[in-house]
């Protein structure tokens, strides 16, 4: 069998027709966020055919140091496998589900817009290096606000793990969550 060229692949990508430009992207009072449900693994290309088609995406992503078979190797996974954000008009949506790759648009009984504040956070969060790993949902801790550092004036979830300390952060309407490493010298209880 021989593997496809990046012509090829990129062919398959420019083969991809979608419905009007305006109607997917909405003037900027219809759009609102959403959050895209993708096949395993497929994260990075949805965010790069959302791109192309002329809507924003937000895919964040966490540094992760990964053990292989005879090394530690620093990797660039997304924070939240399996989804994406877009920000586009609902009448668009139709354009967005024949994006290879999508599965759906989130929500219960219909596609469901994601608060303004979690957006913020998560678009805060996107542009800090910092060394980020998904954890649960559901963890108890104290919330806290951080004074000092790129990330001032986000709120989160104080977590302890074996050797540092970490800020939850949560896409609630996904039920899942993110912990980003943070200095206890950086917090202060929220009161």
């Amino acid at each position: 069998m021989i593997a496809p060229c990046k012509e090829d692949r990129a062919a398959r990508y420019q083969q991809v027709t979608i419905p009007e430009l305006e109607q997917v992207a909405g003037s900027k009072t219809d759009r609102q966020w959403y959050a895209i449900q993708t096949y395993s693994r497929h994260e990075k290309q949805v965010r790069d055919r959302l791109l192309a088609v002329g809507i924003e995406p937000l895919l964040p992503l966490g540094k992760q140091c990964r053990q292989w078979s005879d090394r530690k190797v620093w990797t660039t996974l997304p924070l939240f496998s399996g989804y994406c954000f877009a920000n586009f008009a609902l009448a668009g949506s139709l354009a967005v589900l024949q994006i290879p790759g999508v599965v759906r648009i989130v929500g219960a009984l219909k596609p469901e817009p994601i608060p303004a504040e979690e957006i913020a956070v998560l678009q805060q969060v996107s542009s800090v290096n910092r060394m980020m790993e998904p954890c649960d949902y559901l963890i108890e801790g104290a919330w806290v606000e951080v004074i000092r550092g790129p990330l001032v004036g986000l709120r989160g979830q104080l977590v302890r793990r074996a050797s540092h300390h970490g800020l939850v952060i949560r896409a609630s309407l996904l039920q899942r969550a993110a912990l980003i490493h943070i200095g206890t010298d950086e917090i202060v209880p929220v009161q």
